[in-house]
């Protein structure tokens, strides 16, 4: 069975900090792309940032240089830093598996940015 399990939301003053962690079971890990996606309240669901296999990353031009994805591979764990959040970056975010016609995702994890 696959489970992507996100943890490490919460409430962040804006300019604050956050890292998201996504274990992943049930899947070979190091071959999938590994992707955040993050839903706003009444929005569609936007991929924020992925990661290949090998570690090559994009991230959506709003998040350029406050985010960071990586992965540790021997953990089965993709993480997003977060940094020097707004308000806008205030969303559910979705930890993503993706490997050719296989898709999983996690049940989300809450950050809101508020003073």
């Amino acid at each position: 069975q696959v489970q992507l399990v996100e943890s490490g939301g919460g409430l962040v003053q804006p300019g604050g900090s956050l890292r998201l962690s996504c274990a992943a079971s049930g899947i070979i890990f190091s071959s999938y792309v590994m992707r955040w996606y993050r839903q706003a309240p009444g929005k569609q669901r936007d991929l924020v940032a992925s990661i290949t296999s090998v570690g090559s990353s994009n991230y959506v031009d709003s998040v350029k240089g406050r985010f960071t994805i990586s992965r540790d591979n021997a953990k089965n764990t993709v993480y997003l830093q977060m940094n020097s959040l707004k308000p806008e970056d205030t969303a559910v975010y979705y930890c993503n598996a993706y490997f050719d016609i296989r898709e999983h995702w996690g049940q989300g994890t809450q950050v809101t940015v508020s003073s």
